[in-house]
């Protein structure tokens, strides 16, 4: 299961209520399970926004960076960005959910958790869900 930044960074939010008790819950079940995805760019924009949007001490952030890093790390190549800009241009997703979308494809998930409509939850084969969304 791939995890967009907004999830992680909603674990951290203080503010975020039962939205932050649903990210710590599933980020810390995937990462017991040995099922979380998360790619560099996730770990980059979840350091960036904990420590300016959220104000979380950098030492703190480095800390769950530490952590998230026991999940699988996507680390992307040149190639990868070609394919993520192919991505963007086809599907009219912002260049750098396409950088998140193709990571979590070339990881071989079919499931990414993020706030994000994206592709209006379908994306190829990959399957996008808002995990704080309530169902009906």
């Amino acid at each position: 299961m791939f995890f967009d930044t907004n999830v992680l960074v909603y674990a951290d939010d203080q503010s975020a209520g039962a939205k932050r008790e649903s990210a710590i819950h599933l980020v810390a079940e995937h990462l017991r399970q040995g099922t979380a995805v998360v790619s560099m760019q996730v770990l980059q924009e979840y350091f960036a926004a904990a420590t300016r949007k959220l104000g979380v001490p950098a030492e703190i952030a480095q800390q769950k960076v530490e952590i998230l890093s026991h999940a699988t790390v996507v680390r992307l190549n040149e190639f990868d960005l070609i394919a993520a800009i192919e991505l963007h241009r086809l599907s009219q997703i912002a260049f750098w959910d396409a950088l998140i979308v193709h990571a979590a494809r070339s990881a071989g998930c079919s499931l990414l958790y993020s706030e994000d409509e994206l592709g209006g939850g379908r994306i190829g084969s990959l399957r996008v869900v808002n995990p704080f969304k309530k169902k009906h």
